[in-house]
């Protein structure tokens, strides 16, 4: 059942709620406010309170108050806002965090402040609550499933209201459940999503959102010459898929006048399952492999959310889909295959499939001629011990573009570093016995796997992101939950809303 999300002019403490959630911003005045308002209310157990819990509104400082029937909500939580003027970012994880304190406390009402005077605000809140709220729980019977869930939640302001505000308000909910899109798709276990239900999954969504969608089978896969998604994929019972999905801006798709506009390609690694192949993984750990496909996940949420933002904008979400599984049919270390822009490459690992998948779905996006190319996989584990599980890496082939990148995911709020494209390690892909070998040193693996998949991007605007840390969360922190994450997703958004505003195309 959605999360119902109501948007009102009020004090949150006259909203009937089992948890009001107010930010308190640091510094603030015991005697005027709320703080003034809880004291009236309850008594000397406020400043008390305060004062031996030591809070003064600093970053992340948490109180609780059970009300006792003296005001509408149950129970008032303060939480510290810091100092600084708040970023949407910072609404958006407030809110996430109010929403999980309300889904872990049994909550099912929750009343909260949007802070005053934040652009976005509230579709920052309405993303913000959905993603804190989320729980993964298609599986749970009996006993396993919640006894009870967040159903409704109030955000109040003291700011005027109109239709743009809740407008926005929907907005917000619809994204954010475009997000949660990619978490249940990572979720799920690989022997329910493989890449014939992914495919299908992708094809039922843009049905149902006024989205185009394509994909490509076996067959049509071998006549195109994309021998290295094939090779991939060639050891398991489920065939690969190439799936791409277009958004295309309403005065075109109703014929109208053409508007300027760019167009942007968004490509992710949906492997459904890595075995590792025949250089199979540690049996410790591998159940985390039903989540290497987060970038497809994260391709799947793009286009969902693209269906409600509506930018002017072409996007095409390209995933390439396979499954990696040992058996007579495997591919093997040594062998060498032919990639779709003619390419020959020399396996090495069959556990360093991801990128094979990328070079041939990179070949067919850079056909589109785009204007950006980003994609996001998780790709490497030398990623994660170079920048740890919260941060994702990030390439670039152009300094603008990286430049892009750095703000988008600033004012996302998403962990992401700009990593260097070290052109004497190319050195290392040189094959005996191919153009390309498809591995090389252990030494700056994820750099090196972002100079293979550069030799399949020719001269287009170029971005790839290494999502391996932060895609799948071991325990939830911030906007995210634990399992599939989504992390990317809002950056991207961010990107897209950028090259919307910008001038038009070349040519």
């Amino acid at each position: 059942m959605p999360l119902k999300i109501t948007l009102k002019a009020t004090d949150p403490l006259n909203v009937a709620a089992d948890i009001a959630v107010i930010g308190i911003v640091e510094g603030a005045s015991p005697k005027a406010g709320v703080l003034a308002t809880l004291s009236k209310a309850l008594g000397q157990i406020v400043p008390k309170t305060l004062k031996r819990e030591e809070f003064s509104g600093k970053k992340d400082q948490m109180v609780e108050f059970a009300t006792n029937g003296k005001l509408k909500p149950a129970r008032v939580v303060l939480m510290g806002l810091g100092s600084s003027a708040l970023s949407t970012a910072q609404v958006r994880l407030l809110a996430a965090k109010a929403a999980r304190f309300a889904q872990a406390g049994r909550a099912t009402s929750l009343s909260l402040e949007i802070p005053f005077g934040v652009t976005g605000g509230e579709r920052a809140a309405a993303e913000g609550v959905v993603l804190g709220a989320y729980r993964f729980t298609k599986y749970l019977t009996g006993d396993r499933l919640p006894k009870s869930s967040l159903e409704s939640v109030t955000l109040t302001t003291t700011a005027r209201l109109d239709k743009t505000a809740r407008a926005n308000v929907d907005v917000g909910r619809q994204v954010g459940e475009s997000i949660c899109l990619a978490r249940d798709l990572i979720n799920e276990p690989p022997n329910e999503l493989y890449p014939e239900s992914l495919a299908k999954y992708c094809q039922d969504m843009c049905k149902e959102r006024g989205l185009k969608c394509t994909v490509f089978d076996k067959p049509a896969l071998q006549k195109r010459g994309m021998k290295l998604i094939l090779a991939v994929g060639q050891g398991s019972t489920h065939d690969p898929r190439l799936i791409h999905m277009v958004y295309t801006p309403e005065a075109d798709a109703a014929g109208g006048k053409r508007a300027p506009r760019k167009k942007l390609v968004f490509i992710g690694k949906g492997l459904t399952f890595d075995s590792g192949g025949l250089c199979i993984k540690p049996a410790q750990g591998m159940e985390d492999m039903k989540g290497d496909m987060g970038g497809a996940a994260n391709v799947v949420a793009l286009m969902a959310a693209l269906s409600v933002l509506k930018p002017n904008v072409e996007v095409h979400g390209i995933i390439g889909s396979a499954e990696n599984m040992p058996d007579g049919d495997a591919y093997r270390p040594a062998d060498i295959f032919t990639s779709l822009d003619g390419k020959t490459v020399e396996i090495i690992n069959t556990d360093a499939e991801g990128r094979l998948v990328l070079a041939d779905v990179l070949a067919y996006g850079r056909e589109l001629k785009p204007d950006l190319m980003l994609d996001n996989a998780t790709l490497t584990g030398a990623c994660i011990v170079a920048l740890g599980t919260l941060t994702s890496g990030f390439y670039a082939n152009q300094d603008e573009l990286a430049d892009k990148v750095k703000v988008a995911a600033r004012e996302a709020g998403e962990s992401m570093w700009h990593m260097p494209l070290i052109e004497e390690l190319r050195e290392g892909l040189k094959s005996d016995w191919a153009d390309l070998k498809h591995t090389a040193d252990r030494w700056g693996g994820s750099i090196t796997a972002a100079l293979f998949l550069r030799e399949f991007v020719g001269n287009t605007p170029w971005v790839h992101i290494d999502i391996a840390g932060p895609s799948m969360a071991q325990r939830a922190y911030g906007i995210y939950s634990k399992g599939g994450t989504g992390h990317g997703v809002l950056t991207f958004l961010q990107l897209i809303e950028g090259y919307a505003a910008g001038a038009p195309a070349a040519g």
